[in-house]
């Protein structure tokens, strides 16, 4: 018969031996990505990486340019000083004593008359013809006013003038207004190159540059 010390150490292995044993389940990548929601691109970078602190960001506003220079706002005022001095000479009320017949000339006093009859023969080329054509009154004497201001800013001596013939209001109006002008010193019919009974060409005097 058996002691009893044996039985109870027969009786603990009995135990031990029906206790289930303890199982350490070792899960692979691909299942503890499945159960993060995580990809496997994630984790890789996560791992290569590190911990990464956030880089915080300085705002800066660059300053707004404005589309307009300051110099081509000053030529412009500067145009339009020109042409309202030169607009001021017109007169509509005011009637010179022009020639109703023949060809339509004057000269300024004090200046010669071989200057009228050199616009005549054609001797003086015109740097620049303004075309009044299609506009009436008010508009042609602003557009005269332009010309006679850019003439004087760029040292323009002999201008043409294309009124035309039309109902002949501006073929009468023209001169009367160039007469009034300090700076137009003689003008002539135009001959037939530069358009003949509907033009003038016109002197000008030009300041020294």
């Amino acid at each position: 018969m058996k002691s009893i010390k044996t039985q109870i150490k027969q009786l603990k292995k009995e135990l031990l031996a029906t206790k289930a044993p303890k199982v350490t389940q070792k899960l692979t990548k691909k299942e503890v990505i499945e159960k993060s929601d995580l990809s496997i691109e994630t984790i890789d970078f996560k791992n290569a990486i590190g911990q990464v602190k956030p880089i915080m960001h300085d705002t800066i506003h660059a300053p707004i340019k404005s589309s307009k220079s300051k110099t081509t706002l000053s030529n412009i005022n500067d145009k339009e000083s020109l042409i309202k001095s030169a607009e001021f000479h017109f007169s509509d009320e005011y009637e010179p004593l022009l020639p109703l017949k023949g060809a339509m000339k004057y000269v300024r006093e004090g200046v010669s008359t071989f200057e009228s009859k050199a616009l005549r023969r054609g001797d003086y080329v015109p740097e620049l013809i303004l075309d009044l054509h299609g506009l009436n009154q008010q508009q042609a004497k602003r557009e005269l006013a332009a010309l006679l201001a850019a003439s004087k800013k760029q040292h323009i001596n002999c201008v043409c003038i294309v009124h035309g013939i039309g109902s002949q209001v501006l073929k009468n109006k023209i001169p009367h207004y160039l007469v009034q002008h300090p700076d137009v010193m003689a003008f002539h019919q135009a001959t037939l190159e530069w358009g003949g009974d509907g033009a003038l060409l016109v002197l000008l005097e030009v300041e020294d540059r």
